[in-house]
């Protein structure tokens, strides 16, 4: 499945359009992970935790998105957009939504 954030694939005749798909991902945020980032944003540097959280929440999103376009017939997505947003009491949850078009490209 070839996915793209642009409205189009260079080289690639665009010969049917399925619409709209999209996939979600939420995912709890871990005590502990958040005690240590805590930490790490205390004393500086990257918090590598949330950044396998996110990496996670976007693979989970991207692979629904697919899913739902091959259903439709689709063998792309073009127009990708990525969402990240924190949900939650205190922002307790990461989610991630892709969205995107899905359609039919030649060989």
């Amino acid at each position: 499945m070839l996915i793209t954030t642009t409205n189009n694939i260079e080289g690639k005749k665009i010969i049917k359009y399925y619409g709209l798909v999209s996939g979600e991902a939420i995912l709890g945020a871990n005590i502990f992970k958040d005690f240590f980032a805590g930490i790490r944003d205390i004393v500086g540097g990257r918090s590598a935790s949330y950044e396998k959280e996110l990496r996670e929440a976007k693979d989970i999103a991207i692979k629904e998105m697919c899913e739902q376009a091959i259903a439709y017939g689709g063998n792309a997505v073009i127009a990708i957009d990525l969402d990240y947003e924190t949900i939650g009491q205190g922002g307790s949850m990461l989610m991630v939504s892709a969205s995107g078009t899905a359609v039919v490209i030649e060989d």
